[in-house]
């Protein structure tokens, strides 16, 4: 048993505590790891918030990259001093989305089967499967992707969630292709991801959508051609101006709004593809004329977690970086600690930063 320090979330909307943390050693099928950074993911407040659930105490924090410590028994896919980046998609290699050749789809993905505990033996559910706001966490090995240890942990770990659910939507749902028109509808730090991902997917025109000024002009950086303020613009009518009247070949809608859901419907060109990559509540509804659907063509898709295979695109993007093809630590707003989380959730509330990392 591991005694380490770790961000729990008690109950509902109450302020996040730095709590002492019991991680068992792992048994079969597990891994021990020793998460060296892990970036603050709005899902982390949503946790928080019992957007996600109401199984508290939380074990907060999922984007992260750290190094195996142990293995138990039957674990081949990796072994102590990896340095992984951890997911929350560990595929099972055995439903139907696996046996047909796309994994990306797996409808059984899995975690460790120990729990992780608070120090008087209260179980505590880990964020996304992972729980990484923490000295040690306890995974799936599954949960481990190995990759080229010279990439820092402090930009490694975001492709554990925000910034690769944005390249996937691009790259992998979007099938963005040389030449095309992109457009992404929110410029946090996903819409920001699909921006870098249509970027080097060789798309000729990228337009990045926000009403916060300092959010478009973190697009720019990421190599958006143009961008439209839609608190002054209406953003269907821009992109089809700067799409010569037609609009985009692929709009990818990162906010999760049936408001802007909407507009990236009604943004795209003839056959062309709408990709929802935004988490809307479960509440929400769209309404569309169905011979607007129809008459469009293309498709509207959705894409949950880019649409990855951790083991085919976390070790190629980590290249990429390495190349100065991706700048992922365009990313990192600020590093931070353990005890910094409540302030990090502010100033992402506020839309101050992209990505604050805690840095163990």
């Amino acid at each position: 048993m591991h005694e380490v320090r770790g961000v729990v979330a008690g109950t509902k909307g109450a302020r996040v505590s730095l709590e002492t943390v019991l991680v068992p050693d792992p048994g079969p099928g597990e891994a021990l790891v020793q998460v060296r950074a892990c970036g603050v993911c709005h899902t982390d407040l949503h946790y928080r918030e019992g957007g996600i659930n109401d199984d508290f105490p939380f074990l907060l924090g999922h984007e992260a990259a750290g190094v195996v410590e142990s293995v138990g028994r039957g674990v081949t896919d990796v072994v102590p001093g990896d340095y992984v980046i951890l997911n929350w998609r560990a595929v099972c290699g055995q439903c139907r989305a696996c046996l047909r050749g796309r994994p990306w789809y797996c409808f059984a993905t899995h975690n460790a089967t120990q729990r992780m505990t608070l120090a008087d033996g209260t179980p505590l559910a880990p964020a996304l499967g992972i729980g990484a706001f923490v000295e040690k966490t306890l995974v799936a090995s599954g949960q481990c992707t190995k990759v080229d240890q010279r990439a820092p942990a402090h930009v490694a770990g975001l492709l554990g969630c925000g910034v690769m659910a944005g390249i996937g939507a691009a790259i992998n749902t979007g099938n963005v292709g040389r030449g095309d028109s992109v457009a992404v509808i929110g410029c946090g730090g996903v819409g920001n991801g699909a921006i870098a991902g249509a970027v080097l997917a060789g798309a000729r025109t990228v337009i990045g959508v926000d009403v916060d000024q300092r959010k478009l002009g973190w697009a720019k950086e990421f190599g958006a051609t143009h961008t439209v303020d839609s608190s002054t613009t209406d953003p269907v009518e821009a992109i089809r101006e700067l799409t010569g009247g037609h609009g985009a070949d692929v709009v990818i809608e990162a906010v999760g709004r049936p408001e802007t859901y909407a507009q990236a419907f009604y943004a795209r060109d003839l056959a062309g593809t709408v990709v929802l990559v935004g988490v809307p509540t479960p509440d929400m509804r769209v309404e569309l004329p169905m011979i607007e659907v129809f008459g469009r063509g293309g498709s509207l898709k959705s894409s949950w977690y880019g649409d990855c295979l951790p083991s085919r695109d976390f070790p190629m993007l980590i290249d990429l970086y390495l190349q100065g093809r991706l700048d992922l630590d365009r990313f990192v707003s600020e590093t931070i600690g353990l005890d910094d989380i409540e302030e990090a959730f502010d100033k992402m509330h506020r839309g101050e930063v992209l990505r604050s990392v805690v840095v163990l």
